[in-house]
C-alpha cells in the first residue's frame, strides 16, 4: 500500500463524468486514500484548487468548459494558486503520441489511458512519490522536470578514459 503521505492534503478528481470521478474515488479509497474530493468541470476543479491544499490531482482529458491540457497549463501558470506545482495526473480514452506529449509539455505529470485498473493508479501515484520532480520555470514552460532519467556523466566515464589511456 502508499504511502499516505502523499495524499496528507487530499486528491481532488476531476472528470466529466460523475461515474467516472466516483469510480476513482473508489480506487483510490482501495489504495488507502482518505480525503478525495470530486468536480465535474473545469470551474469546480479550480474553485476547489484555490480553496484548499492537494497533493495530487487526476484530471480526464476531456474535462468539461476547458480541456485537461489547457486546464493544465491554466494552472500551471497561476502564480497565485496554492496549487500550481502538485503532481497531475491525466486520464484520456483515446489519446494518441500528440495528445500525449502535448499533456506532458502542457506541466502533466503521469498519463493514464481508459480504461485502467486500481493498480494502474497505484503504480503513478508511487512514481510521482518515490521520484519526485522539481518545478521548472521557463517563458515557454511551467511544470515538472520532463526528465525522467538521471544520467551521471561524470566520475565513471573519465574512469574508464583514464583506464583505457593507462592500459
Amino acid at each position: 500500500m502508499a504511502n499516505e503521505e502523499i495524499t496528507k492534503r487530499g486528491v481532488l478528481v476531476a472528470d466529466h463524468s460523475q461515474h467516472m470521478a466516483a469510480l476513482v474515488g473508489v480506487m483510490l479509497r482501495s489504495l488507502g486514500r482518505k480525503d478525495i474530493r470530486e468536480a465535474y468541470d473545469a470551474s469546480r476543479a479550480m474553485t476547489e484548487l484555490r480553496r484548499r491544499a492537494f497533493d495530487v490531482l487526476i484530471i480526464d482529458d476531456a474535462l468539461d468548459g476547458m480541456d485537461g491540457v489547457a486546464f493544465t497549463r491554466k494552472l500551471r501558470g497561476s502564480l497565485d494558486c496554492q496549487n500550481r506545482h502538485i503532481p497531475i495526473i491525466m486520464m484520456s480514452a483515446a489519446p494518441d503520441a500528440k495528445r500525449i506529449a502535448d499533456a506532458r509539455d502542457a506541466g502533466v505529470t503521469e498519463f493514464l489511458r481508459k480504461p485502467f485498473a486500481a493498480n494502474h493508479l497505484q503504480t503513478r501515484l508511487t512514481s510521482i512519490e518515490n521520484n519526485p520532480r522539481g518545478f521548472i520555470e521557463a517563458a515557454q514552460y511551467r511544470g515538472p522536470d520532463r526528465r525522467r532519467k538521471v544520467i551521471d556523466f561524470g566520475a565513471e566515464r573519465r574512469e574508464g578514459t583514464n583506464e583505457s589511456k593507462a592500459g
